[in-house]
């Protein structure tokens, strides 16, 4: 079996480079070709590779996920007192790109079935909203919300759909990409993401149109001219040739890390899935996660707090599950529909190491840490 250094810490979820070196190949071609720049092959080949991988039309690589969901706003015309529902459990970076825009975000609830933005509130928040303008849905820790509903739901409403698949890179719906059910969607190659560039990320559409006007935004809006001329308001958004190489790499091992991660994840459901009070994050028929993070909730005497703290004393990294957006001190005037699943998730939920270079003995040794709290 392998084995860890003593003490060595393990991670949430981590970078993870190709053993082969696919990145580095593509990083000494920039070099050795001179293109350190926010334009290149590596880009042109990253947008390619990516669009095709999960079967979109067009790509547009940019500095983050953050400044994919800006742009997208701005391609769905979204603009100052627009609202956009998003929902409350979710990274901050999913909302705050709707303040940019100066428009109103409106929270909405999870369900249990999914941890992802529920069907019925968003319906209800339809019914009390009719003039939204965009709904952003997010794919939770790898987890598929329930697209048929929802997109069945925006097209009723006549709605902008922008998908946030910043954690969800590598997991289908019905057989299909998440990131591809919407009219924008939007993947994060952040450090701790399924695949990294260190930073970065890319807007999808089949709307190839709207990705050419993204990809003139995020390059400062430079009007075609001998001098520098500008008609609209523009972004230093565009990603760089050197990242996009670590990209082009990476992308290579997707499904080797989607892989890891169902690996790790069904590891923690058998070894820790009978211990009592534990609920393991949903599955669905439909859904095919790529397990980013394995989570779940507890109910009974052993609470998170008693996980974060058993596990940190063994140089262990875990967390809790994301705090809602509307309980936040800076969202927490703005509209919220939906009940209490967000909050109860938030308040028991676990998220555990999956990061894909642990070995065995790194996941016995987190899951022998947490069996422990149950024979005290």
């Amino acid at each position: 079996m392998a084995t860890t250094k003593v003490n060595e810490r393990i991670f949430l979820s981590s970078p993870h480079m190709s053993d082969e070196g696919f990145e580095m190949g593509y990083v000494k071609e920039a070099f050795d070709t001179n293109w350190i720049a926010p334009l290149g092959e590596n880009v042109n080949g990253f947008e390619r590779e990516l669009a095709e991988k999960v079967g979109s039309k067009a790509a547009a690589a940019l500095t983050s996920g953050t400044a994919a969901i800006h742009l997208a706003l701005r391609a769905a015309g979204v603009g100052e007192g627009d609202i956009v529902f998003c929902p409350t459990l979710t990274f901050s970076a999913t909302a705050n790109p709707i303040i940019y825009q100066n428009a109103v975000p409106v929270f909405i609830d999870s369900n249990y079935e999914t941890w992802n933005m529920c069907p019925q509130a968003l319906e209800e928040a339809f019914q009390k909203y009719p003039e939204v303008k965009a709904v952003i849905v997010v794919h939770l820790y790898g987890l598929s919300a329930d697209m048929d509903r929802i997109v069945e739901l925006c097209k009723k409403y006549n709605v902008v759909l922008i998908e946030d698949a910043a954690e969800s890179l590598g997991t289908y719906y019905r057989g299909k990409h998440t990131g591809t059910f919407g009219d924008y969607g939007i993947f994060s190659f952040n450090g701790n993401k399924i695949i990294t560039t260190s930073g970065g990320g890319m807007l999808v559409s089949n709307n190839e149109e709207r990705i050419a006007k993204v990809r003139f935004w995020a390059t400062q809006s430079r009007d075609q001219a001998r001098h520098y001329q500008h008609s609209e308001l523009g972004f230093n958004y565009r990603m760089s040739n050197v990242v996009a190489g670590i990209g082009r790499g990476q992308l290579k091992v997707l499904n080797q890390r989607v892989e890891k991660k169902n690996y790790i994840y069904e590891y923690y459901k058998r070894e820790l899935g009978g211990l009592e009070g534990i609920q393991f994050m949903p599955s669905n028929e439909w859904d095919a996660p790529n397990y980013w993070l394995s989570s779940f909730t507890l109910t009974g005497k052993v609470r998170p707090i008693d996980i974060f703290e058993a596990l940190e004393a063994e140089n262990i990294e875990s967390r809790p599950v994301w705090k809602p957006m509307h309980i936040q001190p800076f969202f927490e005037k703005y509209d919220y529909v939906g009940m209490d699943v967000s909050e109860k998730l938030f308040e028991n939920g676990v998220c555990l190491p999956s990061d894909t270079k642990m070995t065995d003995a790194d996941l016995e040794k987190i899951v022998e840490t947490i069996k422990k709290l149950w024979c005290d």
